[in-house]
């Protein structure tokens, strides 16, 4: 028997129920097809918890994906399936962040769980921690303490550059936040050379252009500054801020600025005197951006520098831990720098 597919369309042409329900027998289909894809992405093997067995030292690669990671995991028995463990790496953005080098892991392991111990500094033997925003020569102290001479250091501190394309000798800014871990026979031109190969693999999709033409650089000092004085969740209102100021040729007056022309760290607020230190760092005297990063930022801060929201705003003010609030308005602006002070006084800041 032929099937007539043109009477067919002509009788649902003609009926609208016809086509209504020809619509729901689509749309349950598709949803069968979706349920079936996403049951199958659920069942990669894993192992159950409370199933550990003896630890075993994994060794991460500087650059391995996450889907070569599972596969190593599963070769030693950490993880039940590479695809168990991919599927997690992929849903949990802190998986960016496993350190370079050796692991105390155990086996028979959930994927999840894997996750959780691969990025437990306790579980990383000769481990350095670069810290988001950190400074050159707070990261510098870190590699101290490791081991490395401050001598050898300062050295390798001189023969080291950014990437080519950021035309600078200086490589504040660059040492990538992350977890490091290195043997004690490694030398200081290598831990140099992995933290900004880390930068590399963490920026090489990003594309640098932008709309007032920044050059790389720039973005990177742009980024350096939504990274120390603002928190993820305002990092794009920031960087607006920014590009605002700078459009408008007002100075940044950024707190943060002075603190690292002061070499200073901890400290909220700063002093009359000291935002009229004669230094190219202070925004409050000097227009214009700084003259180089003031501490290295995560992709996530080059992003915001890149790609700022949409607003009109010039000010901003953390008014209490994890409340940062932006306005056009100068006199609104005063009005929550008065409640900051007094947040300030009673304590909430500590």
């Amino acid at each position: 028997m032929r099937f007539n597919t043109a009477s067919l369309k002509q009788s649902l042409e003609r009926s609208p129920l016809l086509r209504l329900l020809a619509a729901g027998i689509l749309i349950v289909f598709i949803t069968l097809l979706l349920r079936e894809a996403n049951s199958g992405a659920q069942s990669a093997p894993d192992y159950e918890v409370g199933s550990a067995g003896q630890e075993v030292i994994v060794e991460i690669l500087s650059g391995e994906s996450g889907s070569e990671i599972g596969r190593k995991l599963e070769s030693l028995s950490v993880v039940k399936s590479s695809a168990a463990f991919f599927r997690v790496a992929v849903a949990d953005s802190r998986s960016q962040r496993i350190a370079p080098g050796e692991h105390r892991i155990e086996t028979r392991i959930p994927a999840r769980v894997a996750l959780e111990q691969l990025l437990d500094p306790s579980r990383i033997p000769n481990l350095i921690v670069v810290k988001d925003g950190q400074r050159l020569s707070e990261i510098s102290e870190s590699i101290i303490n490791f081991g490395i001479g401050k001598v050898e250091l300062e050295k390798s501190i001189r023969n080291v550059f950014p990437p080519e394309m950021f035309k600078s000798k200086n490589i504040e800014g660059f040492l990538y936040p992350a977890q490091y871990s290195f043997n004690k026979s490694v030398d200081s031109d290598e831990i140099l050379s992995a933290m900004l190969n880390r930068f590399v693999s963490a920026t090489k999709d990003i594309n640098w252009s932008n709309e007032r033409d920044f050059t790389p650089f720039e973005i990177m000092v742009i980024a350096s500054l939504v990274q120390t004085e603002g928190t993820p969740d305002v990092f794009g209102k920031v960087s607006r801020v920014i590009y605002n100021r700078l459009e408008k040729r007002m100075p940044l007056q950024f707190d943060s600025t002075v603190h690292y022309a002061l070499e200073r760290r901890g400290e909220i607020r700063v002093s009359l005197v000291d935002t009229k230190v004669k230094n190219r760092y202070n925004t409050f005297v000097y227009p214009g951006l700084p003259p180089g990063p003031i501490g290295s930022p995560t992709k996530p801060a080059i992003d915001a520098a890149i790609n700022p929201e949409v607003g009109n705003w010039l000010y901003f003010v953390t008014v209490s831990p994890f409340d940062t609030r932006f306005t056009n308005s100068y006199d609104q602006f005063l009005e929550w720098k008065s409640e900051y002070k007094r947040n300030f006084k009673a304590g909430l800041f500590e």
